[in-house]
């Protein structure tokens, strides 16, 4: 007879841990479901500053010379390779890349903008 009431105890213990395992599951789920709401309420806006700032940049490497573009560009460059040679997370020496390849762009269309205009002025 003992051995029957403590299963059956056992059995309500048990049943009362997953109720509760139960309950802060949910209630973890809800408030990932609220940080995730409000997440993608704010992603608009941060889009937008995204493109804004991303468009500032633009505008000053265009309106960078040719020596500061290839500075920037070397200095860039030579950042990636340390961090990478540093063991840096390559997320991070990509990141490091993005300003590199608008301006190495910006050069490569200056550049064949000067040829054009100087094959049109040779053929002339």
């Amino acid at each position: 007879m003992t051995s029957e009431s403590t299963t059956t105890t056992s059995r309500r213990t048990t049943n009362g841990s997953e109720t509760a395992t139960r309950e802060g599951v949910q209630g973890a789920v809800s408030e990932v479901r609220g940080a995730i709401g409000s997440v993608a309420s704010s992603v608009p806006e941060v889009a937008r500053a995204s493109r804004t700032s991303l468009t500032d940049a633009f505008r000053a490497i265009e309106g960078g010379s040719d020596e500061r573009l290839a500075a920037g560009v070397t200095l860039s460059l030579g950042l990636a390779i340390g961090m990478l040679l540093g063991g840096a997370p390559r997320l991070l020496v990509l990141a490091t890349l993005a300003p590199m390849a608008g301006m190495g762009m910006v050069l490569q269309d200056r550049r064949r903008q000067a040829s054009t205009t100087s094959s049109a002025r040779a053929a002339s």
